[in-house]
C-alpha cells in the first residue's frame, strides 16, 4: 500500500476516475433508454443489474489484462486490411447501436410508443441482455484507455469501482429526466447514433476523439436546455 503514500498516485487514480466517468456517459444513457421502456417496477433493477454487470465484467477483464491485449492481434486479413477480434466487436456493437437507435427513433416519430412499450413490458430478460452486450462494448474502450493511464491494476480497480458507483447515483435521475422530456430522448438516441458510428470507425483503425462528439452533444443538449426554458416561459 505504500504507492498511496506518493501524490502521483493519487493523481493517477482521480484521473483515471474522471476518464471512467466520462466514458460512462454513453452506458447511462443508453441504460436509461432501455430501462425506460420496462413497468416502473422493474426499472430499477434493469438499472442496478446492468451497472452491476458493468462493474464485474471490467473487474474481470481488468484482471485478464493480457487476454485484453491479445484481443488487439490481427486475426482477419481482408484485401491486405488486418482486423482484429477487439475491431470486429467495436463494429458489431456500432452496427447494434445504430440499428437500435435508428429503430427506436422511428417508433417515437411515427407514433408508435405505445406498441413498442407494450412489446417491452414482458422484456426485462431481453432488455438486461442488451444492457451487458453494450456493456462488454463500452468497457473494452474504458480498459483500454485505463491501461494507456497506469500500469498498477489496483488503481484500475479502484477507478473503475468509484465511476460505477457515481454511475449509479445518478441513473435514476438521469433516466427519469430523458422520460419525461421526449426532445432530450431524440437527442438521447441521436447521441447513442453518432457513439456507433465512432464505434464503426474506431473498428476500421480510425481514431476519432471522443471529445469532438460529447462537446456536440453537450451543445446541443445545452440549446435544448434553453429551448425547454422558454417553451415553460411561453405557456406561462
Amino acid at each position: 500500500m505504500e504507492i498511496f503514500l506518493h501524490a502521483d498516485t493519487w493523481i493517477a487514480l482521480l484521473t483515471l476516475t474522471f476518464m471512467e466517468i466520462v466514458l460512462g456517459i454513453d452506458n447511462i444513457i443508453f441504460i436509461s433508454l432501455v430501462a425506460g421502456g420496462l413497468p416502473k417496477d422493474q426499472q430499477k433493477k434493469a438499472r442496478l443489474g446492468g451497472l452491476s454487470a458493468a462493474l464485474v465484467m471490467r473487474v474481470l477483464l481488468l484482471l485478464s489484462i493480457t487476454w485484453i491485449i491479445g484481443l488487439t492481434q490481427p486475426v482477419l486479413t481482408v484485401q491486405e486490411f488486418d482486423l482484429s477480434w477487439r475491431d470486429l466487436i467495436l463494429i458489431a456493437g456500432g452496427i447494434f447501436l445504430l440499428v437500435k437507435s435508428t429503430l427506436e427513433i422511428h417508433h417515437k416519430v411515427e407514433g408508435k410508443e405505445e406498441a413498442q412499450k407494450e412489446v417491452k413490458a414482458n422484456s426485462f430478460a431481453y432488455a438486461i441482455l442488451q444492457i451487458v452486450l453494450l456493456d462488454i462494448i463500452f468497457s473494452f474502450d474504458s480498459i483500454l484507455t485505463a491501461v494507456g493511464l497506469t500500469d498498477q491494476l489496483l488503481l484500475m480497480i479502484i477507478a473503475v469501482v468509484i465511476s460505477i458507483l457515481i454511475m449509479m447515483a445518478f441513473a435514476r435521475p438521469v433516466g427519469e429526466f430523458v422520460e419525461k422530456h421526449p426532445t432530450i430522448q431524440i437527442l438521447a438516441l441521436s447521441f447513442l447514433i453518432l457513439i456507433g458510428v465512432m464505434l464503426i470507425v474506431e473498428g476500421a483503425h480510425y481514431h476519432v476523439p471522443k471529445g469532438y462528439i460529447y462537446f456536440a452533444v453537450f451543445f446541443s443538449l445545452a440549446i435544448e436546455m434553453l429551448n425547454m426554458r422558454y417553451r415553460k416561459k411561453a405557456e406561462n
